[in-house]
This record gives C-alpha cells, structure tokens and sequence, in this order.
C-alpha cells in the first residue's frame, strides 16, 4: 500500500529522544524507565528507544513515518509491555543512506533484533509493524523463525490482487510525494523527517508492490500467531476519484489472506491508512486484546 502524507508526517510536537550520540544504553534525564541506544550497520546509524514494563513489544514504523510520529501508540503500549521502537534509515533521527530500498529497511529491523539479542530480553517479543512496517515484519518472522513471540500488523502486508501504481494513479502520487518532500522542509532536522526525496519514494511504492505480490509465500512459512489491524477505507472514503478502486483492492487483499490464512486474527477499524495515528487507543486495546487468539476471532470495530 501506498502512504499517503498527512500532517502528522510532517508536523506536531517534537518529542525527545535523548541522547544518541554514543553506544550503549542511556537513561533519559528524569526517567529511569527510558533507554536509548544506537545501532551502526551497513552504514547507517539507528536510534532506538526502550521503556516500559511488562511483555517485551517491538514497534517497526512504515515508509514516511518515525518513531516520534508513533509516540501516542507507543506510550499507551508501555502501560503493559517494554516497548522498543527505532527508526528506519533516513526517517526521524536515522542517518541517511547510499540506498533505499525493501530489503534496506528490512535489514534495519534485522540489526535491532540482533542488538536485542545481545541485550538478552527475558522472551521473544511481539513484532507489531505498520504499513511497510507491517510487511518488514512479516519478511522477518519467515527469515527467522523462533525470534518473535507473535506478529500484529497495522494495515500492511497485504496481499492485494492489484498493483497499486498503476498509469492512472501515478500522477496523483506523484504530485501527493513531490508536496511531501516540499513540506519536509519544515521539519528537517528534527525527529520527524523524512529524508526521502518524491522519486526515491515513488520507487519503494513500486517495489512493494512487487514485495506483496509475493507474499502468501511468507505468511505460510510463519508458525507464530498473527493478528491483523485494517482500514475499512484505506484511500478515504470519497466515492470519487481512485479511492473506491484502491479500498476496494485493499478489501480484496484482506479477504484473500483470511481465504489462505484461516488462523490469522482479524480486526477492522473504520479509519483510513491515517489509523495508527486517529485511532491509536483502539489500537493499543486491540493489540492487548489479540496476544495469544491465534486466529480465534475476528472483529471489526467502529471507532467514535
């Protein structure tokens, strides 16, 4: 799925990571409870921040957005589980890079999950993964099985039946990614930029369609169980334009999957793609409520 832009990419309070300038653990000034650390690979630097009590939770943003951009999702995570959120590269406080590219970013997720290791956590964590998040995740638990206790993934990973950059869509997203770079400007620096120009990102869209049209394949490599958080209408919901076709399309990935996939644990929340940030209490609650159904119900949800 595309990402589409929205304030919350490119605007919104600045929340602070401490420091990151070295290795190791650090405790953040006047909470004991937050950690962070930096992760050098492939050339790349990679803030990561840990807090919280309870079940260890491993929080992977998607394309154009950070871990600041999570930050409501992530706080109302920490209630009940020591979260661990990061960066992917040229996103937030992430170096930029040489390359962008699926198997870039998937490599990122691979060195937290090493570094993680080496932290010896007291039990496989809960992978939860947004958008092109959501499709890291997946990738990951098929590459390495045994390392996470259970996948929840956040409108991504969907097998849908139909690219979605298409010839008549490419203007539009095109236009939608060139405004994205232009309004970056004004918050280059801080925690939530993107580093991203509108080409590089038209890219990765294409690549991910070729990503998810393969992905069936992973999902049957994964033994762990799955929950599943979608929008009814991930494009919005205007009866004009592309929208229709491309909700549609999405409904048709969602309906495959389950065709395929019985086990996986269904919620749908009446949101658009923008659902991790409208609607991150039902998120958190749905991510509580799932651990552990192992594809025992499905649900949809109607947020007020």
């Amino acid at each position: 799925m595309t990402e589409k832009p929205s304030a919350m990419d490119v605007a919104g309070p600045r929340e602070p990571y401490g420091d990151h300038g070295g290795d190791g653990e650090r405790a953040e000034r006047g909470d004991r409870t937050m950690r962070h650390f930096t992760i050098h690979h492939d050339g790349v630097t990679i803030p990561v921040s840990r807090g919280g009590r309870g079940r260890p939770l491993v929080l992977c943003p998607g394309l154009n957005s950070t871990q600041a951009d999570l930050h409501e999702l992530t706080e109302l995570l920490r209630r009940d589980h020591d979260v661990v959120t990061f960066d992917l590269r040229g996103h937030g406080l992430a170096s930029a890079a040489d390359r962008y590219s699926f198997e870039a970013f998937l490599s990122d997720l691979v060195a937290v999950f090493a570094e993680l290791g080496r932290l010896a956590l007291p039990a496989a964590p809960v992978l939860v993964g947004y958008s092109l998040g959501a499709d890291l995740a997946v990738h990951y638990a098929s590459e390495h099985p045994g390392t996470v206790a259970e996948l929840v993934l956040i409108d991504g990973a969907n097998p849908v039946p139909d690219p979605f950059i298409s010839e008549a869509v490419l203007p539009e997203f095109r236009a939608m990614w060139e405004d994205l770079a232009t309004r970056q400007e004004a918050v280059r620096g801080s925690a939530r930029q993107v580093l991203l120009t509108a080409r590089e990102i038209l890219d990765l869209n294409v690549e991910i369609d070729v990503v998810r049209a393969g992905i069936l394949d992973r999902y049957r490599k994964i033994d762990r169980p799955i929950s599943m958080i979608m929008s009814t209408s991930m494009a919005g919901d205007s009866g004009e334009g592309h929208a229709p076709r491309l909700n549609q399309n999405w409904r048709a990935g969602v309906e495959r999957l389950v065709r395929e996939q019985p086990h996986i644990t269904t919620f749908r929340l009446d949101a658009d793609h923008r659902l991790v940030f409208t609607h991150a209490p039902e998120i958190a609650q749905i991510i509580r409520s799932a651990q552990g159904a192992g594809g025992r119900r499905a649900a949809s949800l109607k947020a007020p």
